[in-house]
């Protein structure tokens, strides 16, 4: 008995010495995988039937497959596909060849010798309440999901961000940089303390990360006493007087933040006056009609910007829904010599149920040198539902259809509103709760990927800046976009809006027909080289 005991306590610390050398093996052969270019894969969380979120903290981050050779070889195209039942961007690898098509296999075309818009990029919004959230995170943590974003390689190689100018609703309190009254010479303007916690840290960790990124802004209200009615919201207008001090203003902004290490690419007009119009709407606003916007950009702002030593900053008009299209355009861009200060028109997406897209190529039409890109937007919104969906695929859904259409109608660009929030959809100081592509939890140090983060990294992570959009059709249930970046891929984004697999040939001029079996509700991008 006494011997057995000793072999079996042997034998127990022989398995256990070999299980541990097979532990540090496989640890070992993981980290070799992952220095030589393995991607790491979605770690899932259910949050109801097919609600599915990626989670990600410290250690460990899900990352997009990185194909080797980085353009397929002749023949051949690379394929991703993200699912509404939790396939993440999965990578295969197939062939050129001929199609068995049948009654309901669907053709496309792609005819790259037809070209329009050049893409700028995608991105989302340093808010207050985004920075705030993310900062909450451990350093390790907030590191995994900037890169999550701005990464090239393994992120979503966002290009854009929005910054606002002062505080937003997504702000816990109403700021501007200069509340004190009547300081028509600026004296006492300064950044506040969000910008220097919440949104040049991170922004300069996004440039960090992404060099090529560019930043925009937007104020949504200038402090109340250059206003016609002296609050932050409501029916209020710049006041004539102050035309010139505001511009000087937002030029100070533009000072102190190239002082603190970030440059600031393009500025808007101000973000959706038509909110100062609207009863009883609490949201930081500054009102504009087409004359006096105008007046303000021609005479004003767009010379002292020009005179300043930001004269390569470039201004957008509108900053608001596109059901104001082309009105507000062509109301207002050719009074005052607008046109010669305006780059392009920044346009939002919240009321598209109401404004068809071709209001987007009428705008193209009137103003072709101006460039359109879609600045804002977010789901959520509706009182009635839950703020903050985890896993909603319905919500990832809603943002590829917009992405494809939009780009589809001339917008060189996505930008999505809060890069993060909370389980709640906050903070918002009037309660104007959101949901976001990253979901933050800070108890357990973790931050959730939904499937409107995917549904973005379809397109940003391939489409980068310099791509073409071509020809290609589609159809009302499998919606399409196509583009020829700078190194000279093809590029397709597809969604399959049916609830079962849709077989489809994509038939290009150049190259031949490519089969595929799109999965159900599911988000693909194919690449192939010219």
């Amino acid at each position: 008995m006494f011997f057995c005991r000793i072999l079996n306590s042997n034998l127990v610390t022989i398995v256990a010495e070999e299980r541990s050398r097979t532990m540090w093996k496989a640890a070992l052969l993981i980290g070799f995988f992952l220095a030589e270019g393995w991607s790491k894969e979605c770690v899932p969380r259910s949050f109801g039937h097919n609600k599915i979120v990626c989670v990600c903290n410290s250690t460990y981050c899900d990352t997009t497959p990185d194909a080797d050779p980085k353009v397929p070889p002749n023949g051949r195209f690379y394929w991703y596909v993200s699912t509404k039942d939790g396939e993440r961007l999965s990578l295969k690898e197939k062939e050129f060849g001929d199609a068995h098509s049948n009654l309901f296999t669907l053709t496309l075309t792609v005819d790259s010798t037809v070209r329009y818009q050049k893409i700028l990029g995608f991105g989302g919004a340093f808010t207050d309440s985004a920075g705030m959230h993310i900062t909450s995170l451990s350093n390790a943590t907030q590191d995994q999901l900037m890169r999550a974003y701005f990464d090239t390689k393994e992120g979503s190689g966002y290009m854009l961000g929005r910054v606002p100018i002062g505080s937003s609703d997504f702000s816990t309190r109403v700021y501007t940089y200069d509340d004190t009254q009547d300081d028509d010479t600026l004296e006492h303007f300064s950044l506040a303390q969000e910008d220097y916690q919440y949104k040049l840290p991170l922004m300069r960790k996004a440039h960090e990360l992404n060099p090529e990124v560019k930043f925009f802004s937007a104020a949504w209200s200038p402090p109340r006493w250059m206003k016609t009615n002296d609050e932050i919201n409501g029916f209020g207008f710049l006041d004539r007087k102050y035309y010139d001090v505001y511009s000087n203003y937002l030029v100070k902004f533009l000072d102190e933040y190239r002082k603190n290490g970030v440059n600031i690419w393009g500025i808007s007009t101000g973000n959706e006056p038509i909110n100062a119009f609207i009863p009883f709407d609490k949201l930081n606003s500054l009102g504009w009609t087409p004359p006096t916007v105008s007046e303000w950009v021609g005479e004003h702002f767009g010379p002292i910007l020009e005179a300043s030593d930001h004269n390569d900053t470039i201004i957008m008009g509108l900053d608001d829904q596109r059901i104001f299209l082309p009105w507000f355009a062509k109301n207002a861009y050719p009074r005052h010599n607008m046109s010669k200060y305006i780059a392009g028109t920044a346009v939002h997406y919240y009321a598209d149920a109401l404004a068809p897209a071709g209001l987007l190529d009428l705008t193209h039409e009137a103003f072709p040198d101006k460039f359109i890109l879609m600045t804002e937007a977010c789901t959520g919104t509706v009182p009635a539902l839950r703020h903050v969906d985890l896993g909603s695929w319905d919500r990832g859904e809603t943002y590829i259809l917009s992405i494809l259409e939009y780009l589809n109608h001339w917008s060189v660009g996505w930008v999505d509103w809060n890069l993060a929030l909370d389980k709640s959809g906050g903070p918002n100081w009037i309660n104007n709760f959101v949901d976001s592509p990253i979901i933050v939890n800070s108890t357990s140090d973790e931050f959730y990927k939904q499937p409107m983060y995917y549904a973005l990294k379809h397109v940003s992570r391939f489409v980068v800046r310099g791509s073409v959009r071509v020809s290609m059709t589609d159809d009302v249930m499998v919606k399409s976009a196509a583009f020829v970046t700078p190194s000279n891929e093809t590029v397709i984004v597809l969604y399959n809006k049916w609830s079962i697999p849709r077989n489809v040939v994509i038939k290009d001029t150049k190259k031949g027909p490519i089969h595929l079996e799109l999965p159900a509700q599911s988000m693909n991008t194919i690449i192939y080289g010219q």
